[in-house]
């Protein structure tokens, strides 16, 4: 244990931050408060105490051995909640206060998300907020990696705790004067004919949509990419295309919604933590998303 505290963990978080950084010692150092020469020393112990090379010299900068990486992959998880075990002792005397990183999908930028986290910030003025928009996928990743606590995802990763908040109905969007536009609801079938409107292939709605599409028997024609909804439900009222989109409570002003008959065109939305173990105010925000709900 002594051995650990003095040196492995320090060296550990070193090499964590190295990668993190993509070799580039001085920006790994910057991030973890100390010289470089220090951030050097303590990558030189790993390598002493390890008794294999962890860098690759690659003019000014380095690059870490495949070992290195593998080992920053694996211990990157741990070292993350000896760190949130900590805080969480050192701040439950004062839970309001703080900081919670917090991610939430681009798509979510307007209506339920800002309204609670408005209102947290009205009620919990000492909990600071860093927020993080981005798509499913990097929400995810920066999960893994440490970089935010906690984030509103979709769809639920497996291997991240999570809670479900939600299941959204997803439905075909048309042009008012489209001539499905009146029914009561379509198959997907009938839409194999349709330009499509999607977000890029990173998104997890896209890959319901070409997913759906190919079991009605065909390749969606995806005319258009773009990552917003407002967008995407814009560019329909003009009749550019049609999209499958979750349902609106604020519909745009020449589109219609319609319900998809078959299989369930439904996803998850899910709050994902970080780590099994939570900062108090962490445990704080949680709690709160948990008992607003997501509409």
């Amino acid at each position: 244990m002594d051995e650990w505290v003095t040196s492995l963990a320090p060296q550990l978080r070193a090499l964590t931050e190295v990668a993190a950084q993509g070799g580039h010692m001085t920006g790994a150092a910057s991030a973890l408060g100390i010289p470089q020469s220090s951030m050097s020393r303590r990558i030189h112990a790993l390598e002493e105490t390890l008794h294999m090379p962890l860098l690759i010299r690659d003019g000014r900068t380095v690059r870490l051995t495949p070992s290195a990486l593998r080992l920053a992959q694996l211990i990157r998880g741990p070292l993350h909640d000896i760190e949130m075990s900590i805080a969480q002792v050192t701040e439950t005397a004062d839970p309001d206060h703080g900081t919670v990183r917090f991610g939430f999908p681009l798509t979510m930028g307007s209506g339920a998300v800002p309204d609670m986290l408005a209102e947290f910030n009205l009620r919990h003025p000492g909990v600071r907020l860093q927020l993080k928009q981005a798509h499913g996928s990097a929400l995810i990743e920066d999960l893994r990696t440490g970089e935010l606590d906690l984030a509103i995802t979709i769809p639920p990763p497996a291997d991240l705790k999570h809670t479900i908040l939600a299941t959204q109905q997803i439905n075909a969007v048309l042009p008012k004067d489209h001539h499905l536009a009146g029914r009561a609801c379509i198959e997907l079938e009938e839409l194999q004919d349709a330009r499509f409107i999607a977000n890029p292939t990173s998104y997890n709605l896209r890959q319901l949509t070409e997913r759906w599409c190919r079991r009605a028997g065909y390749e969606p024609n995806i005319g258009i990419e773009i990552t917003e909804f407002a967008t995407i439900r814009e560019l329909i009222s003009r009749g550019l295309g049609v999209a499958l989109l979750p349902h609106s409570h604020q519909p745009v002003e020449g589109t219609l919604e319609v319900p998809l008959t078959g299989e369930d065109h439904t996803r998850r939305i899910a709050l994902t933590s970080a780590t099994v173990t939570q900062t108090a105010v962490t445990q704080r925000l949680n709690d709160f998303i948990l008992a607003q709900g997501i509409n």
